[in-house]
């Protein structure tokens, strides 16, 4: 990764998050919250997007899951963020290619991955703290 952003367009990883009307909680456990941005147009940079969720753990701002329809929305996203976090590692294997592709940039604090089905056009973008994502796999595995 190019510029490590330390958190998804200005809010730093580890932040508190309010709940806001155009951002309602829609989720709410024992560790883990989730909040919605509802706006009349959801854009990750110039591109529009189906949704975007954010989610903190413990009380700190640790992910963001944004949702995607597309081939074209897919390729104006990929331009995007390599523009924006640098190039893609397209050595054999660190990428996987056709109905199913998959692509990653990792900082020292962020991580960026894409999934993106090629039948259905339908991709996921995840936003999130290498510190706390830790967190996510340790409440999820039950330890």
């Amino acid at each position: 990764m190019a510029a490590d952003p330390k958190g998804f367009e200005g809010i730093p990883w580890g932040a508190a998050l309010a709940e806001a009307p155009t951002f309602p909680r829609t989720y709410s456990g024992d560790r883990i919250a989730e909040y919605q941005l509802k706006q009349e147009r959801l854009l990750l940079g110039t591109v529009p997007v189906l949704s975007m969720k954010f989610a903190t753990v413990d009380g700190q701002f640790a992910r963001v899951t944004v949702r995607y329809q597309g081939a074209l929305q897919h390729d104006a996203l990929l331009r995007y963020l390599q523009a924006r976090y640098g190039p893609l590692d397209l050595t054999p294997g660190q990428t996987m290619a056709g109905a199913n592709q998959q692509y990653n940039w990792r900082g020292p604090d962020t991580e960026i991955n894409i999934t993106y089905d090629g039948e259905q056009e339908t991709g996921v973008v995840f936003f999130e703290s290498r510190a706390l994502g830790a967190k996510f796999a340790e409440i999820m595995s039950g330890f």
